[in-house]
């Protein structure tokens, strides 16, 4: 491909809006242009590399059985009824209506339609399992969207399902998706790490999720220094210390904290280390208060407490809930008082004998608050998030954070869809028997960006050789005055591209600094230079993409063959140990 034929807008400064390393750079190296909020134009460049990834993941899953297939992205509202799913996914939904006023929305998943599909046509124990799977686009209506294609509103992800008659198979089947995920990163020459994860909105019994270390990522992994043990920060559990505190032989004592509603307030009047406080967060379930009870100095997990109370669709209780329920303002409640609430406590609440906490009365807290004398719990719960003072729940290890990119989760559902669709199939006795489902998604489009997060310097992206735009460039200067250039360099690209080598040819009317400039922009790995200089050395300088010092070849067959050879080793294994 002769780049003076190609549209490459490439930007000496990228775009005020641009937020985060991959969105500064792919609309800088002409990838990619905004068109609105989250919603992104692909150009030939970043779209060459879409494709890259979408092959990559497309091989891979064929290779382990998938058959590929294309849903609806519009899809009706009355299958998301059946999972109840229509009601608590939120509004990231984009819920729509045709001119008949049927409601519908845009997919961000296909649960439901791809349940609906197999319940229609798979009725016999003779077809399981089987693995379906499609590569397309997908809709989120975030409320923010930022990072660019990273939390764009529009996306393209790789979603599969599986279908199996029994628990076991559908195990085993799991870990052979895991097993795919691992090459499918490794080809894209990402280094990453897989960690246990919470199910969120798509439920299920466990999921993992694939991570990109990179220092610019949103999540947090907690890994253990020594075991095998990895975790997202929602997922990363903590065990019950077990011991109790006695509770204080004081009684209770009411203390007025005038406009001081918060641990750390009320922590500098006191005196006392937020370890002594019980942290108080009113929730409410199906239309009922919950209490979420945590020691001073930790932070609640919404999702644990979801899994706790056994809701998913647990939400903050406002101002005029908490002040309906509590009797006081927001910041001021404590468990004692309160025989009828629900109260699911923290395992680290043992720990503390006699806390300070809210009085239930307006700018006034409470010390010497004990458990069993003063108040009564639900249950104990892992309910917070982990600390680095945590030791690993496996083996009682130092743990490690890391920062990561989260480009695929996988899912054990289990009968959560096919048991509310009635997706059943007859076993060998000929008895109905529900479907046991997985549920594997790759976010291709994420995936680009997170490959430059992870792979970048000051002159641009560092692209892995698999998913690189183009393997070279070949720059040409001083074309319009030696007339050698142009054979060697048709000479040259013919060889190349006989050996399977994709080459982008800088054959602009430019100057070279700014030829050198873009080619390392846009990441190309490796680099060709024919020039006046090389033609009367019979030479052809050779750089890899992030050295500074050219290498200089002989300009023959050779050429070629070296190139090639360096393109063989693309799937080597990069994961993190």
């Amino acid at each position: 491909m002769k780049l003076s034929r190609y549209l490459l807008p490439t930007l000496r400064e990228a775009p005020a809006d641009a937020d985060n390393v991959s969105a500064q750079l792919m609309q800088r190296a002409g990838m990619i242009r905004k068109l609105g909020s989250g919603i992104y134009d692909w150009l030939p460049l970043g779209l060459r590399v879409l494709r890259k990834v979408e092959r990559v993941v497309r091989q891979e899953m064929d290779a382990i059985g998938g058959l590929e297939v294309s849903l609806p992205v519009i899809q009706p509202k009355n299958l998301w009824e059946e999972t109840g799913r229509w009601r608590i996914y939120g509004k990231e939904l984009l819920r729509i209506k045709d001119r008949k006023e049927a409601e519908f929305c845009f997919a961000p998943t296909a649960e439901e339609v791809i349940t609906d599909l197999v319940r229609r046509d798979v009725r016999s124990w003779r077809q399981l399992p089987i693995m379906l799977y499609q590569i397309g686009l997908k809709f989120r209506d975030e409320i923010r969207p930022r990072f660019g294609v990273m939390r764009g509103r529009e996306f393209l992800m790789k979603d599969a399902y599986s279908f199996h008659p029994d628990e076991e198979d559908a195990s085993s089947y799991y870990r052979q998706v895991y097993e795919a995920y691992k090459r499918v990163f490794s080809r894209c020459g990402l280094k990453f790490k897989p960690v246990e994860a919470q199910s969120g909105a798509i439920g299920g019994s466990f999921s993992h999720e694939f991570m990109v270390l990179a220092e610019t990522g949103e999540e947090t992994i907690v890994s253990c220094s020594r075991c095998d043990y990895a975790a997202n920060i929602e997922r990363a559990e903590i065990k019950d210390a077990g011991t109790a505190a006695p509770p204080s032989s004081h009684s209770v004592e009411d203390f007025p904290t005038p406009g001081a509603y918060s641990v750390e307030d009320v922590s500098r009047i006191t005196g006392e280390p937020k370890s002594r406080f019980l942290k108080t967060q009113i929730y409410m379930a199906d239309g009922k208060p919950v209490m979420a009870l945590l020691r001073g100095d930790h932070e609640l997990n919404e999702a644990k407490l979801a899994a706790a109370v056994g809701r998913p669709d647990i939400a903050r209780a406002s101002e005029e809930q908490y002040v309906k329920f509590m009797g006081c303002p927001v910041g001021f409640a404590g468990p004692q008082g309160h025989p009828g609430l629900p109260i699911y406590a923290d395992f680290a609440v043992k720990s503390v004998g006699g806390g300070v906490t809210g009085a239930n009365k307006a700018d006034t807290h409470a010390r010497h608050v004990s458990l069993s004398r003063d108040y009564q719990v639900r249950g104990f719960f892992d309910l917070r998030q982990a600390t680095a003072e945590d030791p690993c729940p496996r083996c009682g290890s130092r743990t490690e954070f890391f920062k990561g990119i989260e480009v695929g989760h996988t899912f054990k559902l289990g009968t959560k869809y096919s048991q509310a669709m009635a997706a059943s199939y007859l076993d060998k006795q000929q008895k109905p028997q529900v479907m046991v489902m997985g549920c594997y998604g790759i976010g291709v489009s994420r995936v680009v960006a997170a490959a430059i997060e992870q792979g970048h310097d000051a002159d641009g992206i560092v692209w892995p050789l698999e998913i690189a735009p183009y393997h070279v460039a070949l720059v040409l200067l001083d074309e319009a005055d030696d007339g050698r250039i142009r054979p060697a360099a048709d000479k040259l690209v013919g060889e190349l591209e006989s050996r399977g080598v994709e080459v982008l040819e800088d054959d602009r009317d430019a100057k070279p600094g700014v030829k050198f400039k873009d080619i390392d922009l846009i990441g190309i790995p490796l680099r060709l230079v024919l020039s006046r200089k090389t033609m009367d050395a019979k030479i052809v300088e050779f750089r890899r993409r992030g050295l500074k010092e050219p290498e200089r070849w002989p300009l023959d067959q050779q050429v070629a063959d070296k190139i090639a050879r360096m393109l063989s080793p693309l799937h080597t294994l990069r994961t993190v140990d």
